[in-house]
Parts: structure tokens; sequence; C-alpha cells
């Protein structure tokens, strides 16, 4: 049985279940998810051959302290960056090093702002210099995915609507839709209930209602969906070795559809654009 709480009498914690939020906590959420989307826009004109992801890590820490803001990936769970940057194969939570991009490249840079007690949680992929066709396709395909899986947020519709629209797409572009990992609930909390899914059935998950608050973050193979976690405990990676990909926005359910927290100021945040 699915419960659905109010956010201000709920407990500090992952219980399963639901929070439904009120004004201040949208208010609260956009201020947290519009700092996430200036840092990634920022990072546009950074992104390039020869930069490292430890000085892409260093900027966004820098970043969020000159605004305030606390990555909410540093030290969680041990892990010790300020983002997560996958790149090519690796499908999610690459950790950053001295490794140089290089042309060609893409990669998936992912972070999350803790402002006055909000975690602001995004993500968009960058071409390194001029990459293939096959992966600029990728990422369209990807973005396409995650803005299909957003116009499926309404409420009264089902959680398993906005997998079923990401894997219809995916699918009918000969891609594949990664199982291993999900959307979120967010707010005061990281990582909360539902867990949402990028793959299944319009009539299957739970009833989306106003005030739910939650990350869509498609996972998009140009192989199989298969994939496997290094032995360093984080990084994931196509089992195939074929490209992935990831587009991540934070949305609120509204009483006439959804808002979309993290899009971007300046328009940066849809591929094909110039970086």
């Amino acid at each position: 049985m699915v419960i659905y709480l109010d956010a201000d009498a709920a407990p500090a914690r992952n219980t399963g279940q639901i929070k439904l939020y009120g004004d201040d906590a949208f208010a609260g959420m956009r201020k947290a998810c519009q700092l996430t989307a200036r840092c990634l826009d920022e990072l546009v004109g950074i992104v390039a051959p020869g930069v490292t992801t430890d000085e892409i890590d260093r900027f966004v820490f820098a970043f969020g302290m000159d605004h305030g803001a606390l990555p909410a990936t540093l030290n969680y769970r041990g892990y010790t960056k300020s983002t997560c940057t996958s790149i090519n194969h690796v499908v999610c939570h690459g950790i950053p090093d001295g490794k140089p991009l290089r042309e060609g490249d893409i990669v998936n840079i992912d972070v999350t702002y803790i402002l006055d007690g909000w975690h602001g949680d995004s993500s968009r992929m960058y071409p390194v210099g001029t990459i293939k066709r096959a992966a600029e396709r990728l990422l369209e395909v990807t973005h396409e995915c995650l803005m299909r899986g957003v116009a499926a947020v309404k409420p009264g519709a089902r959680t398993g609507a906005i997998g079923a629209a990401i894997q219809k797409f995916a699918e009918a572009e000969r891609c594949s839709v990664v199982r291993d990992f999900c959307g979120h609930g967010v707010g005061r909390l990281f990582h909360d209930a539902p867990n949402i899914l990028h793959y299944g059935n319009a009539n299957e998950g739970v009833e989306m209602r106003p005030g739910m608050i939650f990350t869509i973050e498609p996972m998009i193979n140009l192989g199989r969906p298969h994939v496997k976690v290094l032995s360093d405990g984080w990084t994931a990676v196509t089992r195939d070795r074929s490209l992935s990909a990831q587009y991540e926005h934070t949305v609120g359910v509204t009483a006439g559809g959804c808002e979309v927290f993290t899009l971007s100021p300046a328009g940066l945040d849809r591929p094909g654009l110039p970086g």
C-alpha cells in the first residue's frame, strides 16, 4: 500500500512513503535547482579536449562554495568528489580524475547542490570537440527520451507512464534503456521515494499527485542495456562497451502537469548546441 505524507510532517529519512511538498518547498527547490542549472551552463565553456575531469570537479566545488551551496556527492557514502563525470561507455557515477578529455569524447556531468537544505539534481551530456554522428544521434535520442518522460508527468497518471514513454521512443530508435538505475524522489533528502523507472508499462507504478518531487534521468545505450560496476564500487559501464548517454531533470508535480526545476536559464540544456 502506497502512503502519501505531507512533507512537513514526514520523518527526515527515506521511509518508502511519498512526500507531498507545498509552495515553500517548491520555491526552495526552484532556487537550488537553478543554481545547479547555472553551474551546468558554465561548464559548456569549460569542457574541451585536454581538460581533465578533476578540473571540472574543482570548478563544480568552487562554484557551489561561491554561491553558498555544498555538492551533495562530496563524502556521500564514501564518494570523495563533487560531481560525477561519465565518459563514453561509462553509464553513470564516473569518478573525476587527472586523465584529460579527448576530441570526440562524450561526457555526462552530474551535479547536485544542497542550498538551504534543498537538493538541486541535474545532469547533461557534453560533446568534447567534434563528435561522430553516432554519438551525436545518441545525445539527441537520450534528450528526447528525457523530455518525453517529463511530458508524461501529470496528476492522476502513474509513474509507469514516464518509463513507458522513454522505453517506447528509445527502442524505436534502436537504442536500449538501462534497467539497473532509476530516478528518485528528492527534496530535503538526496534520494527518497518513489523510484522512477525508465521503462515499463503506463499502468504500473504509483499514482502521481501534486506536490511530489522527483528526478527523471534515463540512461540510454547504443548497444545492449546491460551494465557492470567496476571494482571501485561506483563506476558503471556498458558490458558491450557501447556508448551510453544520460540527461536528468528534477521535476515537481503540479495541479496542471509539472514544473521542471532544472531547465537551463540560458537554454543550453539541449544537444546540438555550440560548446
